[in-house]
């Protein structure tokens, strides 16, 4: 089979379209044959080394397709199952092994496709809205990055769960699909400082909780625009890490508090994984949760989709097609 492996650290031009040995089914496992992959910001900080992982590795960390063979002592799966996956490396590649553990077998009108754009962002978007600061009617959030594949799922279940929604985006195009997701105060960060907008809206500092996956750029800005006690929740680095901080920082800042949560420790248990995928998938199905498929992409040009991402130029979700 073929597949996008990286043997060095480095830019989208360490993304190289290879042949490697196709996987088996060991014991716990599924063999699947990919339909689609999802691209992340996740992908690219391993491919750069930010977050380091052993070489040469085939890249990718979402993906769905069709089981094609089950591994001993694997129950709930059949070969010819339609499934999706997230938090296993290996997807940018025409098959993969994947633990049954991380799996879900696509409810009937769910397609491959919609899979592997649902599962990472959107289950982050589940636990940064329900579980990280679970939202109520009457707090006041802010999402950055709008129009981004988190951005606008986040979006649409702050909005479900009644909050008031502010959110940061980068063009006019980026501010409509933003408007469209249900966002109340659309802020174009070229155009104007976001925390002064957020405070001419607003007043001081009103913000209950802020979502950051855009790291250095909007953290501490953001910081100052938190009421007394609210909460700082940065989970991306799309600008880069976050500079260290002293936790004095948060004291003079109004006892706020800062979580850097992550999608792994969210879907923990098989429980824990299953009820976010039913959630997500039963709000899609009844027309409350909409998935944008920004972009597809051949996977062997899986640079090319690498470079659009980190380029701001995308929306929704990109896909690689095998």
């Amino acid at each position: 089979m073929y597949a996008i492996q990286v043997t060095e650290p480095g830019g989208p031009e360490a993304l190289v379209w290879t042949e490697v040995d196709d996987p088996v089914a060991e014991p716990g496992t599924l063999v699947v044959d990919i339909d689609a992959a999802g691209v992340n910001y996740i992908d690219t900080y391993h491919r750069s080394g930010l977050y380091p992982v052993p070489l040469p590795f085939i890249s990718g960390v979402e993906g769905a397709g069709t089981v094609t063979e089950v591994g001993e002592g694997v129950d709930g799966f059949a070969v010819g199952d339609r499934v999706a996956w997230t938090g296993h490396p290996g997807t940018y590649a025409e098959k993969a092994q994947v633990p049954a553990r991380v799996a879900i077998v696509l409810p009937e009108g769910a397609s491959t496709e919609l899979g592997a754009a649902t599962m990472l962002q959107g289950m982050t978007s589940h636990f940064l809205a329900c579980s990280t600061f679970p939202l109520e009617p009457g707090h006041r959030c802010l999402v950055h990055a709008g129009a981004g594949g988190v951005g606008l799922l986040l979006i649409q279940m702050a909005k479900m769960r009644g909050a008031e929604v502010f959110t940061t985006v980068g063009t006019a195009g980026k501010a409509e699909l933003a408007a469209g997701a249900g966002a109340d105060h659309v802020i174009n960060y070229r155009d104007e400082d976001f925390g002064d907008a957020v405070e001419r809206i607003a007043g001081a500092r009103p913000l209950d909780v802020i979502y950051d996956g855009v790291g250095a750029d909007t953290f501490e800005r953001g910081l100052e625009v938190l009421r007394p006690r609210g909460m700082m929740v940065t989970f991306g680095n799309a600008s880069g890490p976050v500079p260290p901080m002293p936790p004095l920082r948060l004291s003079t800042g109004g006892s706020l508090f800062l979580t850097r949560p992550t999608l792994g420790d969210h879907t923990a248990t098989r429980a824990e994984l299953e009820q976010r995928a039913n959630d997500l998938f039963g709000w899609i199905a009844d027309g409350r949760l909409d998935v944008r498929i920004g972009a597809r992409f051949p996977m062997a040009d899986a640079r090319a989709a690498h470079e659009a991402l980190q380029g701001r130029a995308t929306t929704g979700k990109v896909l690689l097609i095998p």
